[in-house]
């Protein structure tokens, strides 16, 4: 009798195939919509595998048994959809038709030619129709922009182009801001932003006094210190001046050895020029009947500028 059961499974299974049935998975008891839809799947093949119980003379079956008999079948029927799945893929296709399941049951060892006698067999049972049920929800995922249809020279049957997003430069920085008022108004805002910050900080981790004696923690103002010698800070110089009086000092460095070097380089010039005029006047002491004044401005010897020190 199982035996039977079991040939008139796989038949019931390959029928099922053949006119378009999908494989399930098992449910463990949740509550989730995709849960709920593979649930009346597996209700559905319980139906079948009932129904295939009764037609082989069975009254009742434990429960553990229908269970094993549904997995078997939800098993072939799996078996059927892959191997139709990669036939087809193999035939650069992307739905299932008839000859691809047949060649599925004909490589899984299932003889064909007895499909239509069970099909037209006196004794089955009509199974209603299972009850309607809503498929998953699948989230939307992130769609940037229109997608972009085949070519003509692209079959239909292929997959659709990607998001736009996914293969387009998108980029993403902008321009730095040039105009004058937009940065004036950007730094007085920066600035402010700190001012109020340091204030902030100041007044939690210092010593604050309170405009209002009722409320303390409304407009806190940072304490005044008070000093031992008021007049100190009038006779001490600021860090202003300080930062004056040590830039007129490297200035005047500066300026002195700026005049060092430029003494330097006008000894070195005299002592050029010295030697070009004395050649120059024995040149001239050898010729007779010349003037020993040199009229020539060029051959004239180099006077030293006067130096004005800074004060």
């Amino acid at each position: 009798m199982l035996s039977d059961v079991g040939s008139k499974m796989a038949e019931s299974s390959v029928a099922v195939a053949s006119s378009g049935g999908s494989s399930t998975r098992s449910c463990r008891g949740s509550s989730t919509p995709a849960d709920n839809y593979i649930l009346a799947r597996r209700r559905t093949l319980q139906v079948v595998v009932s129904s295939l119980l009764t037609e082989a003379g069975f009254d009742s079956a434990e429960k553990a048994a229908v269970e094993t008999l549904t997995e078997m079948l939800q098993s072939y029927l799996t078996e059927v959809g892959r191997s139709a799945k990669s036939y087809c893929e193999h035939t650069t296709r992307t739905q299932p038709t008839l000859p691809d399941i047949v060649v599925s049951l004909i490589e899984m060892g299932f003889n064909v030619d007895t499909l239509p006698a069970y099909a037209k067999r006196s004794q089955r049972m009509v199974i209603t129709a299972p009850p309607v049920t809503n498929n998953p929800v699948v989230p939307k995922a992130l769609i940037a922009g229109q997608n972009k249809p085949h070519p003509a020279h692209i079959p239909g049957h292929l997959p659709d182009f990607p998001d736009p997003h996914t293969y387009i430069k998108t980029p993403t920085c902008r321009e730095p801001v040039a105009d004058y008022q937009v940065l004036r108004e950007k730094a007085a805002s920066q600035r402010r932003d700190v001012e109020r910050a340091l204030t902030r900080f100041m007044a939690k981790t210092g010593e604050t006094q309170s405009l209002f004696k009722d409320d303390t923690s409304t407009f806190p103002l940072i304490a005044a210190r008070s000093l031992s010698i008021p007049y100190l800070n009038a006779l001490l110089p600021s860090e202003l001046e300080l930062q004056q009086v040590e830039e007129t000092d490297s200035s005047e460095q500066d300026d002195q050895t700026d005049n060092e070097n430029l003494s330097m380089h006008l000894q070195a010039d005299e002592t050029g020029a010295e030697k070009e005029n004395s050649s120059v006047l024995q040149q001239n002491s050898m010729k007779g009947g010349e003037e020993t004044l040199i009229d020539n401005p060029y051959l004239r010897p180099v006077k030293k500028p006067k130096l004005r020190r800074k004060k």
